[in-house]
């Protein structure tokens, strides 16, 4: 029989709160990397955009990432140049393949843009990629 209790992890939100300013970056916590616990391939964490903000072009190597917007509106952008998008809301999932050049930006003035990262490992790959007209 399978012992259960030590495999299910709860975070509280009052926990995420107070990591925004963490390791990971402004506005970004790991909620849960799950090297050596049995679910060695995933990463899943939490971004807060502020009003107005956004980050780099950057990619995540070989693997697969998906977002799920938890609150606000934004804008994904995507391509070597940046050249495709979609205006993102609350409820709205984004996958993004392999290698993609992609960038979230929150383009209200006066509310954050939060959701939740899937990514299908917990390496921590990001390649930053810099301006695209540079």
């Amino acid at each position: 029989m399978t012992d259960w209790q030590d495999k299910v992890r709860v975070v509280k939100a009052p926990t995420l709160a107070g990591a925004l300013g963490g390791p990971d970056g402004p506005g970004r916590n790991t909620v849960f990397d799950f090297a050596g616990t049995g679910g060695v391939k995933t990463w899943i964490g939490r971004v807060v955009l502020a009003p107005g903000s956004g980050n780099t072009r950057h990619h995540h190597g070989r693997h697969e990432v998906a977002l799920y917007v938890v609150r606000g509106h934004g804008e994904v952008r995507w391509g070597n140049a940046l050249e495709f998008g979609a205006d993102i809301g609350t409820g709205d999932f984004v996958y993004f393949a392999p290698f993609v050049p992609h960038q979230e930006l929150n383009r209200d003035p006066g509310a954050p843009l939060e959701f939740v990262v899937i990514r299908s490992d917990n390496e921590g790959i990001v390649v930053t990629l810099g301006d695209p007209s540079a």
